[in-house]
């Protein structure tokens, strides 16, 4: 029979409050009749109790089989096994849950068997919500109170036992001393610190586990007489460990580092009440390991983790004695700033642990060049810093930097690879140059990227003209901000011809700075800053916004405009997004759009980058490598990129005239593009000799200054609308087809 559950807003869960808000009890409830399971459910619910139901004896042990319950709420008449079974089921299998039993059989004997059987309650059917669930309550309250009792039982049991364990197991020597300094008591600690045996120590006085030099600096500290807030705390001493030679019969000590906190023991004498003195209580904690770890962490602070070189810090200190050092002795100190070329190309296609290791080896070459004295830091990434103090002249600090260029010159065997490193370097002296480190650095960072600029792998000495250039270089950087706001970058066009014909195949837009107090700037003057300053992508933005606004005005869907595209613009987010919305904004298709890339954007090998090409391919445009064979490059890395077009370098071009032997490397790759069939552009064609070595190779597509040079959009525009105006044939040789400016 199940009882009628009354609404809730009768029934306050504040009234019985079932349980901790922190604890969720389970109870299982059991009996055959399936509406009361329901009810008595949704009852017991309503109080936060997780509730299981098992609608007979043998589901009820099989529930607590599978599940940890709290509590058993049982019937006694059920048909397979009756409430009372189930109770000794528990009994027998040692399974200790409080159980109220709710029964219509009420007889004595019933009621006096389950509670025999260890039933908390007894209650009848139909219940009372009220008094089900003060049973409940109780029976569980009475149960955490005697698991809370029961432990605290254990735990006092156990005390005495846990405090000589964890004194015994203490990682600290724990002692205590009588009034004269003799060891009272030691802990198990002494043999595995110190190396010496309890009964070795006990009776003895404290100065035998200290040398008499820390007995003189230290004579109050393991026997402290002070107590409270004077008390020692945490004071570094040296004690003795007992060492045993291995190759001698011979037992030595040896010094090591503890940390010790000590306090005196007083007695309150029994006559006059005042506290006796009666000896010290100490705890030694071996802080070797802290110490070790300390002179780590100031290694660290002032070295480089990668190569074990001093860092910007400790440099600075170093340079800042040779600077004073040189002041007195009227002698010169040098700074001389290294760059590895190219290294992050090694970097990006072998990956960063060849590139660590590449490191290692080229700061255990340039130690090899220092005098007794002489400093090398690595200030990171592929920089060093080599400090010479004490030096006569310039020359002096040219011939190491020289000596420097040396041994990187040949080959680095890391792992399978062998490796070749140039360096830039820049050389800047105290006191012509600088007289702190930060000018000094700076000013052979200068240095440094003038040789960058002017072909890498030399050495140069700063001069003033330096810093005018970089002061310029700012300036320019300024400007380049205004420029985007006023509009002041342009687009023109360099056709690119079919060499056979002379047809107009296309054209490749470049950007000149129209800038108002230096002219006319072309891309060598001002993208290199653009990339470091990061305007590159608006500059390109407004590229590709002019070239498709000119495509959708030629009309002319076979033309195709090759876009210069750097690695900084292709890595940012909305690359892919930027070019198909500008080719649906103007109606332009994918095919009128070719992409020049460089071969740095290749050898990075990113994901990403392969993903953004793919997709850029899919919609017909073309992705052609720039400056093909200039840098290095991979043919399995070509392979896993869309490449349509390579752009033969025009260093291969130049080399045609007079350098036979290196114009075969331009046959080489002529045959490749043909074999990996892709499309070949030969650019800065400029002379008659070149047009015919190109030609008789079989490369059809050419662009340089014996075609044309870059021209005026108004210009492009008449040679794409009146070809037969435009051609004309070169005047020493008819036979070359030539585009009219």
């Amino acid at each position: 029979m199940a009882i009628s559950i009354p609404p809730q807003s009768t029934m306050r869960p504040t009234t019985f409050s079932a349980t901790p808000a922190t604890k969720v009890y389970t109870i299982l409830a059991v009996d055959d009749k399936p509406d009361l399971l329901t009810s008595m459910q949704s009852l017991l619910s309503l109080y936060r109790y997780q509730v299981l139901i098992a609608p007979s004896g043998k589901e009820a042990i099989n529930t607590l089989q599978n599940n940890t319950v709290d509590l058993i709420i049982l019937d006694l008449r059920m048909p397979d096994l009756n409430g009372h079974q189930v109770m000794d089921y528990l009994a027998q299998h040692h399974i200790d849950i409080p159980v109220v039993v709710v029964s219509g059989e009420s007889s004595f004997d019933a009621v006096s068997r389950a509670l025999k059987n260890g039933a908390y309650d007894f209650i009848r059917k139909p219940y009372v919500a009220e008094e089900l669930l003060n049973a409940v309550k109780h029976a569980l309250q009475e149960r955490t109170l005697a698991n809370d009792n029961l432990a605290m039982q254990e735990q006092i049991k156990h005390s005495e036992h846990l405090h000589r364990f964890m004194i015994n197991n203490s990682p600290d020597i724990i002692y205590i001393l009588d009034k004269h300094g003799h060891i009272t008591y030691l802990n198990d600690r002494t043999l595995s610190l110190i190396n010496y045996e309890k009964s070795d120590l006990i009776g003895k006085h404290f100065s035998t586990l200290i040398s008499e030099d820390e007995l003189r600096k230290h004579p109050y500290t393991l026997n402290e007489r002070r107590k409270g807030s004077r008390k020692t705390k945490n004071r570094e001493v040296q004690l003795k460990r007992r060492v045993q030679y291995s190759n001698i019969e011979k037992v030595g000590t040896l010094s090591v580092s503890f940390e010790v906190s000590s306090m005196g023991i007083y007695n309150e004498d029994p006559i006059s009440g005042e506290d006796v003195f009666a000896g010290s209580y100490g705890i030694l904690r071996d802080i070797t390991a802290r110490k070790q770890a300390e002179s780590v962490i100031r290694f660290q602070a002032y070295h480089d983790l990668l190569t074990g070189l001093p860092n910007r810090s400790l440099l600075k200190d170093r340079t800042t004695l040779a600077i004073s050092q040189a002041r007195r002795n009227k002698h010169k100190v040098a700074m001389i700033f290294l760059d590895l070329d190219r290294f992050k190309i090694v970097n990006d296609s072998l990956g960063h642990n060849i590139g660590d290791q590449l490191l290692q080896a080229v700061s255990r070459r340039l130690q090899s060049c220092l005098r007794e004295g002489d400093t090398l830091s690595r200030l990171g990434g592929d920089e060093f810093a080599l400090l010479l103090p004490n030096i006569a002249n310039q020359e002096n600090a040219v011939a190491v930097a020289e000596k420097v260029l040396s041994v990187l010159d040949s080959a680095f065997h890391i792992d399978t690879h062998d490796l070749h490193l140039t360096g830039s370097l820049g050389i800047a002296l105290y006191p012509d140059h600088g007289e702190d480190m930060d000018t000094l650095i700076k000013h052979a960072d200068l240095a440094m990227y003038s040789i960058k600029g002017n072909g890498k792998n030399g050495l140069t000495v700063y001069n003033q003209e330096m810093s005018n250039a970089q002061l310029s270089r700012i300036s320019l950087e300024h400007d380049m901000h205004v420029a985007l706001e006023k509009d002041e970058f342009d687009v023109v066009y360099q056709p690119v011809i079919n060499a056979e014909t002379g047809s107009l195949k296309g054209f490749e837009a470049l950007v000149r700075w129209h800038h108002p107090n230096n002219g006319i700037l072309y891309p060598k003057d001002f993208l290199a800053i653009a990339e470091d300053n990061g305007c590159i992508i608006a500059i390109g933005e407004k590229i590709l916004d002019r070239v498709c606004s000119d495509i959708k005005r030629w009309k002319k869907p076979d033309l195709q405009i090759s876009i210069n595209v750097s690695a900084l613009e292709v890595n940012h987010h909305g690359f892919v997004e930027l070019i198909t919305s500008h080719l649906a904004h103007y109606n332009v298709r994918g095919s009128q759009i070719e992409l020049d890339i460089n071969e740095n954007i290749i050898m990075s090998d990113h994901l990403q980058t392969i993903e953004k090409l793919q997709q850029l391919s899919d919609l017909g445009i073309s992705i052609a490598i720039d400056d093909f064979g200039a840098s290095y490059s991979s043919l399995s890395h070509l392979h896993r990129f869309p490449i349509n077009t390579l752009k033969l370098d025009q260093s291969f071009i130049a080399s045609i005239d007079g350098k036979p032997k290196k114009a075969c490397i331009i046959n080489a790759i002529i045959a490749m593009a043909k074999g990996l069939d892709m499309r070949l552009i030969a650019e800065g064609v400029e002379t008659e000799q070149q047009y015919h070595y190109l030609q008789n190779l079989g490369c059809q597509h050419m662009q340089g200054h014996l075609f044309s040079k870059a021209v005026s959009y108004s210009l492009a525009e008449y040679m794409i609308q009146h070809p037969e105006d435009s051609l004309k044939t070169f005047p020493e040789n008819p036979n070359i087809p030539v585009l009219a400016n």
